[in-house]
């Protein structure tokens, strides 16, 4: 759903989360304007901060946003410098829903032959680690790309809904599929039947986010970059491998998913990483990975 404007919002600038300003001057140079940019981008390391930026529609997500969040996780994926993205929005809204101004006037056979909605699963092709740190709302398809994410930070004031149903609708980028494999049939037909939204206590309760960032005076951005800069430091391979492995979970039946564990497990062997990983406990020192 698209909620109300708000002019009082603004992209979040923090320590933890500034502006990437090199791009931005660079954005500008070539003639594009701040509204222009729907997402910024800011490098910490080895870490990749992705945040939604379309603060006066409440991050409405459009399509024209999604070209440049998959245009980003291209670069992204591309740059061995890049170990792990962190995909936030703003600190009162994530994403209140889909751009109900772009899709009011649709019909059937533009949105199936144009497969509207289907870009926007690159996200979960992506192969590095995506850790996603909401605050405040997380709405329809706000909360279907926060369920994109591998791992889910969220702040107290974060709240999760498909409210979808109230439009004549139902979630259509894995609001009813995500959303059943993580909570469980019940919630699910309750959450998308009934509209019900949820705070970031249940969500944590259910499983829906990985872990609520309860300390005062913690950023969840913060938690989230540091978490991205800890999975940064081991050796790529093993976290892509580890990633895969946990993504088949959902797909494989269970003698399956096995059997893929096993055979990556195994590969892990004929790594450079494997060697000194194991190397180093062995001689009680930090490992020195190389991602080979």
């Amino acid at each position: 759903m698209l909620a109300r404007s708000s002019a009082q919002l603004r992209p979040v600038i923090t320590s933890a989360n500034r502006l990437d300003l090199a791009r931005f001057m660079s954005s500008a140079a070539n003639g594009a304007s701040p509204a222009d940019q729907l997402v910024l981008v800011d490098r910490q390391g080895p870490v990749t901060v992705l945040t939604l930026n379309r603060p006066k529609a409440l991050n409405a997500l459009s399509s024209p946003l999604f070209v440049q969040l998959n245009n980003e996780l291209d670069k992204a994926a591309q740059d061995d410098q890049v170990k792990c993205i962190v995909l936030t929005g703003g600190e009162k809204v994530f994403a209140a829903g889909a751009d109900i101004k772009e899709m009011k006037d649709k019909n059937f056979a533009e949105v199936y032959r144009s497969n509207f909605l289907g870009s926007w699963a690159r996200v979960t092709s992506f192969r590095k680690p995506i850790v996603g740190a909401v605050s405040g709302y997380a709405l329809g398809g706000g909360c279907e790309l926060a369920m994109m994410c591998d791992i889910l930070l969220a702040s107290p004031t974060a709240i999760f809904g498909q409210p979808e149903i109230t439009l004549g609708i139902i979630p259509g980028a894995g609001g009813t599929q995500r959303l059943t494999k993580i909570v469980g049939k019940p919630i699910a037909m309750d959450m998308v039947l009934t509209g019900r939204k949820i705070d970031a206590k249940e969500a944590e309760r259910m499983g829906l986010v990985s872990r609520v960032v309860w300390e005062e005076g913690k950023s969840v951005v913060q938690e989230a970059v540091a978490l991205a800069k800890k999975i940064g430091g081991f050796g790529a391979v093993a976290v892509q491998a580890g990633k895969e492995a946990v993504d088949a979970a959902n797909e494989l039946p269970l003698s399956e998913g096995l059997r893929l564990e096993r055979r990556l497990f195994q590969q892990l062997f004929a790594t450079a990483d494997q060697k000194e990983g194991m190397a180093a406990f062995a001689e009680k020192r930090k490992p020195a990975f190389k991602d080979e």
